[in-house]
């Protein structure tokens, strides 16, 4: 029997869920190379936030406070990606490029920070020729920085691409599609690197993270190549005055809820983040798990993080509220955290992933909620595509930073107390400072929740239904 040419479509784009997120300007096979910055990015994450930091504290001997500070670092600069968004919105060249530059330099500096680390930290926990402790501080906090910095300038910039490339049609499915690269990315490279530093040596470490700089530089350059195209512009176009900044700024911030809805994804944040560089030492110092198996966190927190993402496209099909979905993952987040504690005293490994997917579910609903909520969130006048997605990663990442060092800071105190015998002798367990973090965590999630109720309550009065979005509806 043969099949209407309108079920051999139907077909393909039930396989293949993007597929339609192709247009004449975009085909699926530049989509799909573009993607591959995603991949990069996800993969430098995993070193910072997974393999690096259990590295540097258990292997390498280096204080968790001192390893906070320097996984903090890259992460406290992302303030500066809605600036970045808005100067590639307005950036003018001779060739008539916007996005590829900063594409490009991003791509560089996440390189270099990648290429000198391992040498950085290796110096830093004391393997040198000669007595320069401050080698080893610069070393490190330049190697972070550069990685940081090119991190956030390449996929604001590789999403701004997308964004310009794609149709208003197939936009939302393009950006959708370019968020789960960086899940993939993430999950794909946690295991990839988990396997090669079974067997932890130093030479293992050079050799795994200078690999990871060059398949960054390799990904990139095949993603950005041919994607933007030379349009020559003339003197007077390039010396045409260009809005400011703070005009923009000021414009995204008129939108109604705009502040509000920045402070509770500031305030969840810092909620789902402060474990990011404890989860793994608390797997290797308490629980005795080795670093192949830790960094087999990272996979787990992705794949909460992609189910999540599939559950909020089904419930905003149903029309939920944005802000009522948030507070779901806000719910799973205080369980999840829970169980991560819980895992100490029962001495199972099991519970332990377990919480470590639920952080990454109930992290990734209150983020797709609070994208989704900031991609309808009404703009006016110069506030343009890439200010507003800036601003909704800026406060998300300057909360992550912020937590990051909290998380190292509280947990060397607090050990530090308990070893003195100052908290008593039922608590003087390195389990101790851990546990004081994520109780700090639930706390947190409970105040974001205060500050999310008048959201919730202003969408029940205003809107009887919350407008109906599929998965391919919301940005990352």
């Amino acid at each position: 029997m043969l099949f209407k040419a309108s079920s051999l479509k139907s077909l393909s784009t039930n396989l293949l869920p993007f597929a339609d997120a192709a247009s004449d300007g975009l085909p699926l096979r530049q989509l799909l190379r573009l993607s591959l910055f995603q991949v990069s990015v996800g993969m430098a994450a995993v070193m910072l936030l997974g393999t690096l930091n259990r590295v540097m504290i258990v292997e390498l001997g280096i204080p968790a406070m001192l390893v906070a500070i320097m996984i903090a670092i890259p992460v406290l600069v992302a303030p500066f990606r809605a600036l970045v968004g808005f100067k590639s919105d307005t950036y003018r060249s001779a060739i008539g490029w916007k996005r590829i530059p900063y594409l490009w330099f991003g791509t560089m500096w996440q390189f270099g920070g990648l290429a000198i680390m391992p040498m950085a930290l290796l110096v830093l926990s004391g393997d040198r020729a000669i007595d320069a402790d401050w080698a080893g501080y610069i070393g490190a906090g330049l190697a972070f920085l550069l990685t940081g910095v090119g991190m956030h300038m390449t996929q604001t910039a590789g999403l701004a691409l997308a964004a310009d490339r794609a149709t208003d049609e197939t936009r939302p499915k393009v950006v959708a599609l370019l968020y789960v690269m960086f899940l993939v990315g993430m999950a794909v490279s946690a295991v990839i690197i988990g396997a090669l530093l079974r067997d932890y040596s130093a030479l293992r470490l050079v050799q795994v993270v200078q690999g990871t700089a060059v398949v960054t530089l390799l990904l990139n350059l095949i993603a950005l190549w041919k994607q933007e195209k030379v349009a020559p512009m003339s003197k007077e176009e390039r010396e045409a005055p260009r809005p400011f900044f703070k005009d923009a700024w000021d414009d995204l911030v008129k939108g109604g809820d705009a502040g509000r809805l920045l402070a509770v994804v500031f305030l969840g944040t810092m909620a789902f983040n402060m474990q990011d560089v404890l989860l793994e030492p608390y797997g290797g110092e308490i629980l005795g798990l080795s670093v192949s198996a830790t960094t087999l966190l990272t996979a787990a927190w992705a794949g909460g993080a992609i189910v999540s993402f599939w559950m909020a496209a089904r419930w905003l099909a149903k029309g939920i509220s944005t802000y009522r979905m948030a507070a779901r993952g806000i719910l799973v987040g205080i369980a999840a955290f829970s169980a991560v504690i819980f895992a100490a005293p029962m001495g199972s490994s099991i519970l332990f992933y377990t919480g470590a997917t639920l952080i990454g579910f109930g992290g990734g609903l209150f983020g797709v909620a609070t994208l989704t909520a900031a991609m309808t969130m009404p703009t006016i006048g110069t506030a343009g595509r890439g200010l507003a997605l800036g601003a909704w990663g800026a406060a998300q990442a300057t909360g992550a930073g912020l937590s990051i060092f909290f998380g190292g800071t509280i947990r060397d105190l607090v050990n530090h107390a308990a070893g003195n015998g100052t908290l008593g002798e039922a608590l003087a367990t390195p389990a101790t400072g851990y546990s004081v973090v994520y109780h700090t965590e639930i706390g947190l999630l409970f105040v974001t929740l205060i500050v999310l109720g008048p959201l919730v309550k202003v969408r029940a009065m205003t809107s009887e239904k919350s407008a109906k979005l599929e998965l391919a509806d919301f940005p990352t």
